[in-house]
């Protein structure tokens, strides 16, 4: 049994969360106030607490640090009904252990909880150091998913360690990277910012490293590349599924040693900078082929952070157009109730670029006025059908064979003769199985879709 305090001034949420928790053989108490809080925690020393952020008078994050000095051990769990970015910043800064959007699932509560005690003896991660001022960054959405990213951002900006951001084109990746420099320690360091899609391959390493006067035709004097200015900062490497085998190698070396060689010199520069890098691509599939080398991709991937596409945080569409419209006319939005609903029910592949675009080119054709679905640009066409998906599903699966066969060459299998034997019955096997649960175990349909006769079928699922 622990002992749990919590303060939500709400008194539904107060039961149902006492009532949960106590379930699960916890002592719990309920404030409605901070100063209420404060004085249970002098009286009952919890050893976990739930606090809301809005509450009557003292919000909840500016009392945290008076909780976490009663009680230095005892996770705290911010709760709120108005999450976004500055309040999960807010909130780890000030020592939070996790963060909860109202309304939550009460089963979250209890494993977030349960993870809390379980971390109780562990001490409570340091805030970042005060400094300057944060740079405003344009990351809008109250959706669970852009939630997550909120607190994931909050919880890289408090250390130091590199960042892989991942996901679609055009979801944001690069604004997550300015927001995780703007609340970091980094802060008032420069950010430096590239695009390896962007760099000639010619000069991509002298562009990112520098180069000394000589190193090749047309090197007429000493150059300074992207990563000395960066020196103390933040680098934003953004296309890094890009990057050549020879670049790779020199990137591994500054994430692992700090230390920078110019191109065509030999001395090595001391080189103090944080890597935040982000893809649209299958880095895992890269790493299967070779193209991608494994330690470079571990020592990247400290940190993940995924992305959502925009179809995914719907929700937040009406926010981000507002958003758009602001940046756009400089004034409120107005749109009419069917505009939304059209950007709702459309594709977006470009995800929040290619909506932002969309907005934009809506207020030049709206002139001043409401904004209607006929003033948004013609749709994006959908693919051809198949064809595309049917291309990088064959080279994931290509990818996968030369995996296995990778695998299984370790053990001597270059000498037992059934190679091909014993990956036909592997992919035979999975594609059966598959198409099977595909078609609710109707053997006839089964068979129909993987050209076979029942007969055969029913042989080689027996097998």
């Amino acid at each position: 049994m622990s002992r749990i305090l919590i303060v939500d001034d709400e008194p539904a949420i107060g039961w149902s969360l006492r009532e949960v928790l106590s379930d699960e053989g916890h002592a719990v108490e309920v404030a409605a106030s901070v100063e209420a809080g404060l004085e249970t925690c002098a009286r009952i020393r919890p050893e976990a607490m739930l606090l809301d952020v809005r509450l009557p008078g003292r919000d909840g994050l500016s009392a945290l640090p008076e909780f976490k000095a009663l009680v230095p051990d005892a996770p705290v769990v911010v709760m709120t009904a108005f999450g976004d970015l500055d309040t999960a910043v807010r909130a780890v800064k000030a020592g939070a252990f996790d963060y909860l959007v109202k309304p939550f699932d009460l089963d979250r509560v209890s494993q977030v909880m349960a993870r809390a005690l379980a971390e109780h003896a562990q001490p409570a991660p340091a805030a970042a150091p005060a400094g300057g001022r944060a740079q405003a960054v344009t990351l809008v959405g109250s959706s669970p998913p852009m939630q997550a990213v909120f607190n994931q951002i909050a919880l890289a900006a408090a250390t130091d360690l590199p960042v892989l951001v991942t996901g679609e084109t055009g979801t944001g990746k690069e604004l997550v990277a300015r927001a995780i420099h703007a609340h970091g320690a980094r802060r008032d360091q420069p950010l430096v910012t590239t695009s390896l899609a962007a760099l000639s391959p010619s000069v991509v390493e002298s562009e990112l490293f520098g180069h000394v006067k000589g190193a090749f035709t047309g090197a007429t004097a000493d150059r300074k590349g992207l990563f000395e200015p960066a020196d103390g900062g933040t680098i934003f490497l953004d296309e890094i599924g890009e990057a050549s085998p020879e670049l790779q190698v020199k990137l591994l070396r500054i994430l692992e040693h700090g230390e920078l060689v110019p191109v065509g010199s030999a001395d090595v520069q001391p080189i103090d900078v944080r890597i935040v890098a982000a893809t649209n691509r299958d880095l895992t599939a890269a790493r299967a082929t070779g193209a991608f080398r494994s330690d470079l991709y571990h020592r990247l991937k400290v940190f993940p952070i995924e992305m959502p596409p925009l179809a995914d945080r719907m929700q937040d569409v009406p926010a981000l157009v507002e958003c758009f419209l602001q940046a756009t006319t400089g004034a409120p939005a107005r749109t009419a109730p069917e505009f939304l609903a059209a950007i709702q029910r459309r594709r977006w592949p470009g995800n929040v670029r290619e909506l932002k675009h969309a907005v934009e080119y809506a207020a030049v054709m709206a002139r001043g006025g409401t904004l209607r679905p006929e003033h948004l640009p013609p749709e994006t066409p959908a693919p051809p059908p198949i064809a595309g998906a049917a291309a990088g599903a064959e080279e994931q699966l290509a990818a996968a064979v030369r995996a296995w066969v990778e695998s299984v060459w370790l053990h001597d299998a270059a000498n037992s003769g059934d190679l091909h034997e014993r990956l036909a019955r592997l992919m035979q096997s999975t594609l059966a199985e598959d198409v099977m649960a595909r078609c609710g175990g109707n053997l006839t349909a089964a068979a129909k879709a993987l050209g076979l006769d029942r007969a055969t079928l029913r042989t080689k699922l027996q097998r």
